[in-house]
């Protein structure tokens, strides 16, 4: 009778969810209505995949995109995006021991349309990109998660080619390089990656440098970026060519090395690329492809840094805006805003190839994605 007790408690403690590595997973959304819960935490069973809701925040209007801070303890996201004469970012303290998300405050954008926000590894400065009027913003953060008022604000006026969209700068993200003493800002709309000098320990960090960009090809739309584990190399995926760019980085010099696409031969017009990750081993990379195709294209990743297209995995749903891979790099997360849907998929870490696990989760107009093991 003990013995089958036992079996049978056994049995029981492994079917429940495991949370060894108290995984969350933050969303975000286009919704503009403030009874909405426009931003929604999960916590993630690192066995399954399944995602479990714990906490979310109203009052929230259009919170695009999102970013944790190192320590875990803070959500920061673009506020009032998409919104005419507006732009904000906003703090959020985190708690996972009482399950609560907590509004703290926001600051102007310094520019419309916020779609991205980076923290500094230090904790103590947040940067977003603004769209619309195509800048980049710097804030200080206080001690207690708080955004201070704007320190620097850099606005551009340069475009490129395209006669409908690049009239003008199009800053579409911030992010910094591996030792984060630079920063590097992909110009949609005027086909450059912008780089400054980051000093922490300046009242105004951004530092402007010798040779303040890297041209793009024309009409390429530089979107995001992101650099490989080794920080040998840098990846910015192009939205409107539909292509990624390769780089050698050297201490805040990217010097190209390739030009692939990321979607497949037959696809030959209305490219929209988007989101853009590396897996922590450093021997995939994975970018997404909206409109048309609504998919993930993976790579495999030389030593040398070249890539090589391996396939695609549909995102089974529309509008693949924004995805995440976990620490473990067991899991990659991906939202798409149109169908309102957001699945997860086991990754295979040997051939980089991912399958649908768990059930999916619904939330309207989700936009974003960002996971972190506290």
């Amino acid at each position: 009778m003990k013995l089958k007790f036992l079996f049978f408690a056994i049995s029981f403690l492994a079917s429940l969810p495991v949370f060894s590595q108290n995984t969350y997973v933050f969303l975000g959304s286009y919704n503009k209505d403030k009874e909405a819960e426009s931003i929604q935490v999960f916590q993630l069973d690192t066995v399954n995949g399944k995602l479990i809701k714990i906490t979310s925040a109203k009052n929230v209007i259009n919170p695009s995109y999102l970013t944790v801070s190192p320590n875990g303890k803070y959500l920061y996201a673009c506020t009032d995006t998409k919104t005419p004469n507006a732009g904000s970012v906003s703090s959020f303290a985190f708690n996972p021991e009482n399950k609560s998300l907590t509004f703290l405050n926001k600051q102007s954008s310094g520019g419309e349309n916020p779609v991205y926000v980076s923290v500094h590894k230090s904790g103590k400065w947040l940067v977003n990109a603004n769209y619309t009027e195509g800048s980049v913003s710097v804030h200080p953060l206080l001690e207690n998660g708080k955004i201070d008022s704007i320190a620097q604000n850099f606005q551009y006026k340069d475009g490129s080619v395209h006669k409908e969209r690049q009239t003008r700068s199009h800053v579409h993200s911030a992010v910094f390089s591996p030792q984060n003493d630079y920063l590097f800002l992909p110009d949609l709309g005027a086909d450059k990656i912008r780089r400054y000098q980051f000093d922490e320990n300046q009242k105004q960090p951004l530092i402007e440098t010798k040779n303040p960009f890297t041209k793009t090809d024309p009409e390429a739309g530089p979107r995001h970026f992101t650099f490989h584990p080794n920080q040998k190399f840098g990846y910015c995926i192009e939205e409107m060519a539909g292509s990624i760019s390769v780089y050698q980085y050297d201490n805040g010099i990217l010097t190209k090395i390739q030009r692939i696409n990321t979607h497949p031969d037959t696809v030959t017009e209305g490219f929209e690329s988007s989101d853009i990750h590396i897996s922590p081993d450093g021997k995939f990379l994975y970018a997404t492809n909206r409109g048309k195709e609504n998919n993930i294209a993976i790579f495999a990743i030389d030593e040398n840094g070249l890539l090589k297209n391996i396939g695609y995995q549909s995102t089974l749903g529309k509008h693949p805006r924004i995805f995440a891979l976990d620490e473990s790099g067991k899991f990659l997360i991906a939202t798409n805003v149109v169908s309102g849907n957001v699945i997860v998929f086991k990754r295979n870490q040997k051939t980089g190839v991912l399958k649908k696990t768990g059930k999916e989760i619904k939330m309207e107009n989700v936009s974003c994605v960002q996971i972190k093991s506290i």
